[in-house]
């Protein structure tokens, strides 16, 4: 059985941003729902998989859409808790010239992965993704959907765009989360450690924890 991963900073530490109240929810009920209903699902599996990454995949070919609803969330949860940092991170290295090179600047790219959230029709996920040639670019999945299914592609960043990821502390205003996220909160850091694994087709992208 899987379980729910611990926050990778402490839970006040992303505060005015992210809440103290809103990771409490957001963490403590909608993520820890996913993790408690996808393990019910694997209990009525025989030889349920040892990962989660073999979880998604397996409720992809089997078309379990309660199963992938459950493991996709757990899984994109965990990626955007890594996908946070408590202090503020700019690109460096390739990954700033591959964000150059695909939106002209570093700012030019805040400015259209948050326009990308924001047009995003009700719940769902923005992500920053590379490719094994090191190309960069945004795309947004719908509810669950999740970028680890998108072949060829590796997951550098994400934003979760539900309501619950920040009507606590912004209301409606979905377009001021993600100005926050994408100049104060994003972890270039993890980013960077995302896109060497994308450049090397992959190999040693973040998992979910055993």
């Amino acid at each position: 059985m899987f379980k729910l991963p611990e926050l990778p900073f402490a839970i006040d530490a992303l505060e005015p941003l992210m809440s103290r109240t809103t990771l409490e929810t957001h963490h403590g009920k909608h993520h820890a729902a996913y993790v408690k209903n996808m393990n019910a699902i694997l209990a009525d599996l025989p030889n349920a998989p040892a990962t989660l990454e073999e979880v998604v995949a397996l409720s992809v070919r089997e078309n379990n859409k309660k199963l992938f609803n459950n493991a996709a969330q757990t899984w994109n949860h965990a990626f955007f808790w890594e996908s946070l940092s408590p202090t503020a991170q700019n690109p460096e290295g390739e990954l700033k010239a591959a964000i150059e090179t695909a939106f002209g600047s570093v700012n030019d790219f805040r400015e259209k992965f948050a326009a990308t959230g924001v047009g995003h029709f009700a719940s769902g996920w923005a992500w920053l993704v590379a490719d094994s040639a090191g190309a960069v670019k945004i795309i947004d999945t719908h509810d669950a959907a999740t970028a680890l299914t998108e072949a060829g592609l590796t997951p550098l960043l994400v934003s979760d765009v539900w309501e619950h990821a920040y009507y606590i502390d912004f209301k409606n205003d979905r377009a001021a989360f993600l100005k926050g996220f994408t100049e104060k909160l994003a972890n270039w850091r993890f980013a960077e450690k995302q896109y060497a694994a994308a450049k090397n087709g992959g190999q040693g992208a973040w998992r979910f924890p055993a």
